[in-house]
């Protein structure tokens, strides 16, 4: 593609810009690669290729920038983070050909603008102007400050419905209900997911939730039918498998949607503590919220990647109408249940949080494992028993 480019002389356009050679990596915050990162994300999202001369913003010849190593590649995508504000997230870098060799840099669509550039006391909001990068005026400033403002609203409403979808119709009164929501901060899926997609979905978040959370414990993604999936509005639905009398006290409920979004509610209080016995509806176990959140947290990984979505928000939330707080249960050092650090919960306040699910794997799963302390944390639990994060030199 870069050949043709260049033997058809394709100008830079607003979502394009040609560079010849790399920055260099020492004091790359201090050089023009944040300023054209931020440009880009400004400016609805592009392309920075490196390894192609232009003329007159014309490509007229390939040129070779070297090796590119793990270590510059970080460089980057620090740099897109520590010398721009608000960062941009979600940067790739594509290594292309061998002799002679490109770098593609494909900056992300962002709703965070405006994204500003420092240097020492002074500030500015880069911009594409066509084929030029130009400095916002304060107007234009506002404008992006404003459509951010909106953005964010929208992005709050839409997971009220989310949410609101999920938890209507169950029976808060008998049993406490966790609710968890996700949805891709810019969509960028455009066509309905097949049957045979959303399976596959399932399938693969299936083998992944168990790398973040063990079996010993209830996962809502084991009591729904991940085969015959039925159609809903714009989604595909895994229908509940946990029917009769001594199985609804672990009814679920999953739903894909074609624009990458997800929802879990599943059953979380009145679980069994034996064949013969079950807690109450408003005591729930901590193994079961961190199972929940390893099922939400692996269907948002497999559904980003189905759908090309990259950021994502998400909401999970304990719903319960009945008059005894909230419990949430841990377990003591011999395994045994034990609520000595409970903290009784008139209200579970809901979590929400913001990950990129194609970000590296061992960054992903640190988001899980933080995504669930914050949530168990909140019933006085300080500790996450089935997550266990990665080693932090990035294996799982």
């Amino acid at each position: 593609m870069l050949d043709e480019a260049v033997g058809a002389g394709a100008a830079e356009t607003d979502d394009l810009d040609w560079k010849s050679e790399l920055p260099p990596m020492k004091g790359l915050s201090q050089t023009d690669f944040p300023k054209d990162v931020a440009a880009m994300a400004n400016s609805g999202g592009g392309v920075i290729v490196f390894g192609v001369r232009e003329t007159q913003k014309a490509a007229t010849e390939r040129v070779d920038v070297g090796d590119l190593d793990e270590a510059y590649e970080r460089s980057l995508r620090s740099a897109a983070i520590t010398g721009i504000s608000p960062p941009v997230f979600g940067l790739n870098v594509h290594r292309i050909g061998t002799d002679p060799r490109a770098v593609v840099v494909e900056v992300p669509a962002s709703i965070d603008g405006p994204h500003l550039i420092y240097r020492n006391d002074y500030f500015g909001a880069p911009i594409r102007n066509d084929s030029d990068t130009v400095w916002m005026k304060e107007r234009q400033i506002e404008a992006m400050y404003r459509a951010r403002f909106d953005e964010r609203r929208h992005a709050t409403e839409t997971l009220d419905a989310l949410y609101s979808e999920a938890a209507a119709g169950r029976n808060f009164g008998e049993r406490a209900w966790l609710i968890a929501v996700a949805h891709p901060r810019i969509p960028r899926f455009r066509e309905r997911l097949t049957r045979e997609e959303a399976r596959a979905v399932l399938a693969e978040a299936e083998e992944l939730t168990l790398t973040y959370a063990d079996r010993n414990g209830v996962h809502p993604m084991e009591n729904v039918d991940r085969t015959n999936l039925r159609p809903g509005l714009r989604r595909w639905v895994a229908v509940n498998t946990a029917t009769g009398e001594r199985s609804t006290w672990k009814e679920a409920w999953i739903s894909i949607h074609h624009d990458g979004s997800v929802t879990v509610a599943t059953a979380a209080g009145a679980h069994r503590m034996s064949m013969d016995g079950y807690r109450e509806g408003w005591q729930i176990e901590s193994s079961a919220v961190e199972c929940a959140i390893a099922d939400l947290m692996a269907l948002v990984r497999k559904a980003a990647k189905a759908t090309d979505n990259d950021e994502y928000d998400l909401r999970l939330g304990i719903e319960w109408t009945g008059e005894q707080p909230l419990t949430l249960l841990t377990e003591d050092a011999s395994g045994r249940t034990y609520n000595g650090v409970s903290i009784p919960l008139h209200r579970y306040t809901p979590v929400e949080t913001t990950v990129n699910a194609a970000e590296p794997e061992a960054d992903f799963h640190w988001h899980v494992h933080d995504f669930a302390q914050d949530c168990v944390n909140q019933g006085g639990i300080s500790n996450v028993l089935r997550i266990r994060p990665p080693a932090h030199d990035g294996s799982a």
